[in-house]
Parts: structure tokens; C-alpha cells; sequence
């Protein structure tokens, strides 16, 4: 459903050199809005892994399940 709302002049102008034929002004905030928004690879970098980084990365996930597990059932009173 179409709403109505007030931008400033300047704001106006601004959007409107941003739009490219065929798009609506909705597709150019939408766009701004989206670019706003962290995408995984700009968290992570682009970088591509090697195997044995890639396994250090699972041995150190691993371990910490471990710990978080052995924390849990000392918390519990479990005996392993």
C-alpha cells in the first residue's frame, strides 16, 4: 500500500539523481537502505581459506563445544 511522506527539497534532489530510468523512488530507498546493512563478507573479509585454516578454525569450535559442554554438566552435577 502506497504512503505519502515529506522529504526536504535538497533530500528530494538528491534521491532523484540517484534514480535510474525505470526505477521507482521506493527502488532507490530501498537501495540506500539495503547498502546500509552489513553483508557477511564485508564481517568476514574476502579472503579465501586454506584447508588447514579451515580445520583450525573446526579444532577451535570443537574445543569450545567441549568446554561448554564439561561447563554445563559441572553446572548440573553430571559425573563423566
Amino acid at each position: 500500500m502506497p504512503k505519502t511522506i515529506m522529504i526536504s527539497d535538497d533530500v528530494y534532489e538528491a534521491l532523484k539523481k540517484e534514480k535510474k530510468p525505470g526505477e521507482s523512488f521506493s527502488d532507490v530507498v530501498r537501495k540506500l537502505i539495503e547498502c546500509r546493512r552489513p553483508k557477511i563478507s564485508d564481517l568476514a573479509g574476502k579472503k579465501t581459506v586454506t584447508r588447514e585454516e579451515w580445520l583450525e578454525v573446526e579444532r577451535a569450535f570443537r574445543a569450545q563445544r567441549e568446554l561448554t559442554e564439561r561447563r554445563r554438566d559441572l553446572l548440573l552435577g553430571v559425573k563423566g
